[in-house]
């Protein structure tokens, strides 16, 4: 039980912290904030987000904050199928109450507008660029896909798994540089899920891909680093 309130906390965090300065930096799809230093903003929060995470509650749950990296160590055999569904209902639950908790604030200030969603995901009219369905489903894939790589590649690693919150935290700041205008960067369902359940409207329509596109590139990163035997690195 742990593991699953470690995996509830810190996704939370991620999801406030991330979100939270998507929304103060006028969203992923306009505002003030989305020129060059919205963008790095945005992406040096999530990053140092789960950075903190990994420093905090890896030793516990080793901070996957993300059902598409548990997914991965399902099926790499690092944890149990009854750890799995912990690991997601935690990692659900965090994520909404993270979501809650920006709205509340955002509705208790003036100033702030949550007008282009609270760290929703979209393609179509949602995306910064206009990048439709099927472009956002590759992006999110190939993201996901290079992003699970590498932290099983890290984690698994004796001669770097001691450095390895640095890295992941490092990758995730460059999936989302890349990603943001184009989908928003979601490479993780539970904060899509609760990011698009809060904002409603197309948001909403749209969350199948923020779901199924992440897992389907946890799933082939996994199988991956089975083919190149990097889950049995020195």
């Amino acid at each position: 039980m742990r593991k699953y309130v470690s995996e509830f906390f810190g996704t939370l965090f991620l999801v406030l912290v991330g979100c939270g300065t998507a929304v103060v930096c006028g969203g992923f799809t306009g505002g003030t904030g989305m020129g060059f230093l919205g963008v790095v903003a945005i992406s040096l929060a999530f990053g140092l987000a789960l950075l903190c995470g990994a420093y905090s509650i890896g030793k516990v749950s080793g901070c996957h904050i993300n059902p598409a990296v548990s997914l991965s160590m399902l099926i790499l055999g690092k944890i149990s199928f009854k750890d799995f569904w912990g690991y997601v209902v935690g990692q659900i639950l965090g994520a909404f109450a993270g979501s809650v908790i920006l709205k509340a604030i955002v509705s208790s200030t003036t100033q702030l507008s949550a007008a282009n969603g609270y760290g929703a995901n979209g393609y179509g009219e949602l995306s910064g660029l206009g990048l439709n369905a099927g472009g956002a489903f590759i992006v999110e894939l190939i993201l996901t896909f290079i992003f699970v790589m590498l932290i099983i590649g890290v984690v698994t690693g004796e001669k770097t798994s001691h450095m390895g919150g640095v890295v992941i935290a490092l990758a995730l700041i460059g999936v989302h540089l890349i990603g943001i205008p184009l989908t928003g960067t979601s490479v993780n369902p539970a904060r899509s899920i609760s990011a698009a359940v809060v904002t409603g409207g197309p948001a909403l329509s749209q969350l199948w891909l923020f779901i199924v596109a992440p897992l389907v590139g946890g799933v082939l990163a996994a199988i991956a680093s089975k083919a190149l035997r990097t889950d049995q690195a020195e």
